[in-house]
């Protein structure tokens, strides 16, 4: 399956199996666009990320981390 942009949480899953032990806290929006872009499924054009969409990914990544670790 191809990753698109607004696929973030498909994106969050797969950040999640690559990066099981990242402390999300500390990641920033450029270290986050560059794990994004080196997923092997991310088929997108890289320039139209914007700090947004970054967010909204590290925001939904965070809230599935904190469900995830609650189950």
């Amino acid at each position: 399956m191809s990753l698109y942009w607004d696929n973030s949480y498909e994106i969050v899953l797969e950040l999640m199996a690559h990066y099981p032990d990242v402390d999300i806290e500390s990641v920033g929006i450029e270290q986050l666009y560059q794990w994004i872009i080196t997923l092997p499924d991310f088929a997108d054009d890289p320039h139209l990320a914007n700090e947004a969409i970054l967010m909204d990914i590290l925001r939904e990544w965070y809230e599935e981390h904190d469900s995830s670790w609650l189950s």
